[in-house]
């Protein structure tokens, strides 16, 4: 079996532009032709797409560094560079994307076929026919292409669900949810049964369907991440109803009932305000059961059944559509409360005071030229090798490093 991944990091960057070309014109009866190097091409950008086929992040698990395709440089005749080959992520539908190194929200794909450009390729360089004038009739030089953006971001999914199951372990939220939809948990009569969140889908008689989400059972403390209860608890996040399922059969229902209800809210992401329809299962094996006497506005009907012998199903899953379908205008609710897609930069790049030529011996800075590793940084990315000569203002130095 499978381990199902609700987390993941990854690192991009997109592609470097191409540089210009520094060509002249070479014909047989022209033997001074001008400039004719063309542009760089524009470097490949990295893009994310949610796709509702997909389950989890296991993807990333193998690989998780993704570099677009750099451009192509210009040429004589002026000929464009082609542009850089984009690189294409897809991930599960529900999935949050962070900025890993100060934790901003980049964007949130809540949406099937949502494209998002998490990092955009670098412009090509502009080719030598670009910089004639009357007074300067070959130029000798022409611009690199410019480097694509780059980031480290975090992955997190968060099922989307129209109904979300909750409870102590061995409650029999798995059971239930075989009984409702035709998921196919693992069903065990002992805790934990449940290792990794899972979806179903409940159809309808007049073939209406709904998503039920079935999570890891929660005990006291998960609010405080005691047996990754706060990798648990985000599953619920997104459900517009929670079934909070208990195990009728023990006569402490109303207490079983107070242990779940109070790590919900101190999660807090509004699931001590969210809507509960509590089902009380294993109803078969007490003839008589103590009644539930919890009386809370969240909780919007109790209903008992039996998932060993079926009891009770039917009038279960009329229900859930009941009550799932009453908040249709109202959207489920969510923490963050952005719209369904955004896009953001996660870190918005400042703009060069400077450019980077490239010459016939070497290379040469333009504009207000930096220090130290920025410089460096900015060379490499230009292509300079030991013995190079760059120029910067008056001065020639040969490059060493």
């Amino acid at each position: 079996m499978s381990m199902f991944h609700d987390r993941a990091r990854i690192r991009i960057k997109a592609g470097r532009g191409g540089d210009g070309g520094l060509s002249f014109r070479r014909e047989k009866f022209v033997p001074k032709g001008g400039p004719d190097g063309g542009d760089g091409g524009r470097g490949g950008d990295v893009i994310i797409v949610a796709d509702k086929d997909l389950r989890d992040l296991s993807s990333f698990r193998a690989k998780s560094v993704f570099d677009a395709r750099r451009g192509g440089n210009g040429s004589g005749t002026r000929k464009h560079g082609a542009d850089g080959a984009d690189v294409v992520l897809t991930v599960p539908v529900g999935t949050q994307i962070t900025n890993a190194v100060d934790g901003s929200l980049v964007t949130d794909l809540r949406e099937d076929q949502v494209r998002i450009v998490l990092a955009r390729g670098g412009g090509g360089g502009r080719g030598n026919s670009n910089f004639a004038t009357p007074t300067r009739q070959t130029p000798r030089y022409a611009e690199t292409g410019m480097p694509g953006e780059a980031f480290e971001l975090e992955l997190h999914l968060k099922l989307m669900a129209d109904a979300a199951c909750a409870g102590l372990p061995n409650a029999g939220k798995s059971s239930l949810l075989a009984r409702i939809s035709n998921a196919k948990p693992k069903v065990a009569d002992y805790p934990f049964t449940t290792l990794a969140p899972m979806l179903g889908t409940v159809d309808g008689r007049d073939g209406r369907q709904l998503t039920v989400a079935d999570v890891p059972g929660l005990i006291e403390g998960a609010s405080e991440g005691i047996g990754l209860g706060h990798e648990f608890l985000a599953h619920l996040e997104r459900a517009r109803l929670l079934l909070h399922v208990i195990d009728a059969s023990e006569g402490d229902a109303d207490e079983r009932w107070r242990v779940i209800d109070r790590e919900l809210s101190a999660y807090g992401a509004g699931l001590g305000e969210r809507p509960q329809l509590v089902v009380l299962n294993k109803s078969d094996l007490d003839p008589e059961p103590a009644p539930f006497t919890v009386e809370d506005g969240r909780i919007v009907a109790v209903h008992r059944i039996s998932c060993a012998t079926g009891a009770g199903i039917d009038e279960l899953k009329s229900l859930l559509f009941t009550l799932c379908e009453q908040d249709v205008s109202e959207p489920a609710p969510v923490v963050d409360e952005i719209p369904a897609f955004v896009e953001y930069r996660p870190r918005p790049p400042e703009r060069r005071q400077f450019r980077v030529l490239r010459t016939g011996q070497g290379f040469r800075i333009v504009g207000v030229a930096p220090e130290g590793e920025e410089l460096e940084a900015a060379l490499r990315d230009a292509g300079v090798r030991p013995g190079s000569e760059v120029e910067i203002g008056d001065e020639i130095v040969v490059w060493e490093k």
